[in-house]
């Protein structure tokens, strides 16, 4: 008999032509996670066996149509569908798109109404997902609208994290985001949880500038001059360990962001790059700001070796383990402080 206090991990299935399927597959071979974790994957048990008998595991599937039928210890399969679906590994497929889609809505479900603790997301393709009853870019704009919060995406790893003033916005409209309130929100948000997620106490944060060598004092740019500068002066008054901005072509080369808790970077590009450069197959996307914790990995559905059974679940594993402990952060951290 497992621990029934071990933590459920919600896993949303993602693009069954991708490689969701064989990394959650891989991630959950070893049985020893189940000494402290419950996986619950969000599908059907058809598109699981089948992923089972192409990637030849020997996972157990407890398949349940009541959430309130999870055995702890398990390998839990909750049934979204029930029809079978046509698996094309490496096809971006629309009806695969809704399929996906009907995965998230029923885990995000579950999420919050605390049938899971956490939710692991495998990775979609954000253009077949798209419908009349579904319009986000992504899962982070997903679970900002269904979550209470104010939601960041912040890339992490054992010795990097990086979160975005701006995510999946064109660059050609990124300047046009960026103000006060924002810089103040994404901060405000970001300082919490690594207080809250990862028990940082007085956080360091650095902020990156907006234009190359943030702006010259304006002869390329006077965003960072106008916006930037006079607000993170107004922050770091407030009592905030916040400095910048920063001219982010040299700052990770030069090493500088081990100074640092955590770098926000202005746009998606300007603190993925170096993030994906530095932790690629280690890093973990975390939606903070949020009422619930999700994690995902850092990579897409790699439709060009889906199938093929080489796909790296490092990277979903890390999310798992990081989804595991800032659950456990967060539940220490209100401990504390309603003990206070």
């Amino acid at each position: 008999m497992k621990n029934q206090e071990n933590i459920k991990v919600g896993i949303s299935i993602g693009d069954l032509n991708g490689i969701g399927g064989e990394i959650i597959l891989k991630t959950f071979e070893d049985q020893r996670i189940l000494d402290f974790c419950t996986p619950i994957l969000f599908a059907s048990i058809k598109a699981a066996s089948f992923l089972k008998k192409h990637f030849d595991s020997e996972i157990a599937f407890n398949s349940i149509n009541d959430i309130n039928r999870v055995i702890f210890g398990k390998f839990n399969v909750f049934n979204v569908w029930s029809q079978d679906v046509k698996i094309e590994f490496g096809k971006e497929d629309t009806k695969i798109g809704e399929y996906a889609v009907r995965s998230l809505e029923s885990a995000t479900k579950a999420l919050k109404n605390d049938d899971i603790d956490v939710l692991v997301t495998a990775p979609i393709n954000k253009h077949n997902i798209q419908s009349n009853k579904f319009n986000f870019p992504g899962h982070t704009d997903y679970l900002a609208q269904q979550l209470e919060g104010q939601s960041l995406m912040f890339m992490v790893t054992d010795f990097l994290r990086v979160g975005l003033l701006t995510d999946h916005v064109p660059v050609k409209e990124v300047s046009k985001h960026i103000s006060k309130a924002l810089i103040e929100e994404k901060i405000n948000t970001i300082y919490t949880s690594l207080q809250k997620d990862f028990r940082i106490n007085r956080p360091k944060i650095a902020v990156l500038g907006i234009n190359p060598h943030t702006g010259d004092n304006g002869v390329i740019g006077n965003e960072d001059d106008e916006i930037m500068k006079p607000t993170l002066k107004s922050i770091k008054e407030s009592g905030k360990l916040v400095f910048g901005p920063y001219a982010a072509d040299s700052f990770f080369g030069s090493d500088n962001f081990k100074n640092f808790d955590a770098i926000i970077a202005s746009y998606h590009d300007q603190g993925l790059i170096p993030f994906k450069t530095l932790s690629f197959g280690k890093g973990v996307n975390f939606t903070a700001g949020l009422n619930k914790i999700r994690t995902s990995p850092d990579h897409g559905t790699a439709y060009d070796i889906a199938g093929k059974g080489v796909a790296d679940a490092n990277s979903f594993k890390e999310a798992v383990f990081a989804a595991i402990q800032i659950f456990k952060n967060r539940k220490e951290f209100e401990e504390l402080k309603n003990n206070a």
